[in-house]
């Protein structure tokens, strides 16, 4: 089945630019220039995939973002273009519900190798159907996460995240272990974004159970591990 992918960018060098290779890979490709014409084209339409500008007119990416959760949930893999270097920028577009971000300018080959290994990583996960350790349960064909038989709300992210963690039990994962085989691209950047999703899924636990006994642990300075059973 052809992957059907949003490019909304308002320099018409990089949307063309996007297109013409997206079209190359054989995705099917829409744009829009704007933030108020992506939402009209989200309302009308299916996507596997969005690459959403951060500064747009009319409406903003983040505020278009946070459309695409309301309207889609998690169900839309989401990767934010900023031309701004600011760390905050980044973070606060990973906190309103991006998957991804690369910030301008950027090698569309690059982009390309995200993209395919944001579709390879969910292709993988599909094809493990049930996990469960002590008090989580994952169940990738209801695309449901239980803890402590209280249902989470995860971006696809953050799910693939915590699967990679639980298929790990026990084992302290690097960062960069979490962004090559979770993310599925080397990275070139700061690992700034597994922390942000590692905040998220432990305010998930948390708003669960409280802080303490959270099975995802902190190593300081070396990376994260997840501990099933009592912690």
């Amino acid at each position: 089945m052809m992957r059907k992918i949003l490019v909304v960018e308002d320099e018409s060098a990089i949307l063309e630019l996007l297109k013409f290779n997206l079209k190359k890979e054989g995705y099917q490709v829409e744009a829009a220039t704007d933030g108020q014409k992506a939402i009209g084209l989200i309302k009308e339409n299916s996507f596997d995939l969005i690459i959403l500008d951060l500064m747009l007119p009319e409406i903003d990416g983040l505020e278009v973002c946070k459309y695409i959760r309301q309207k889609h949930g998690f169900n839309v893999y989401v990767i934010m273009l900023t031309a701004k270097g600011e760390e905050i920028d980044k973070i606060v577009g990973l906190e309103i519900g991006a998957d991804d971000y690369m910030t301008k300018p950027f090698s569309p080959r690059e982009l390309l190798a995200r993209i395919k290994a944001a579709f390879r990583r969910n292709n993988k996960i599909e094809n493990k159907h049930y996990l469960e350790k002590g008090d989580l349960k994952i169940d990738r064909d209801q695309y449901l996460c239980q803890y402590k038989s209280v249902p989470l709300e995860l971006t696809p992210k953050q799910f693939a995240l915590l699967m990679y963690l639980v298929e790990n039990d026990g084992k302290v994962c690097t960062r960069e272990e979490l962004l090559s085989n979770v993310w599925g691209y080397d990275y070139l950047g700061d690992s700034r974004t597994v922390d942000v999703h590692i905040r998220q899924l432990r305010q998930n636990l948390e708003s669960v159970h409280g802080e303490d006994d959270i099975p995802i642990q902190t190593l300081r300075g070396v990376g994260y591990r997840f501990r099933s059973g009592k912690y």
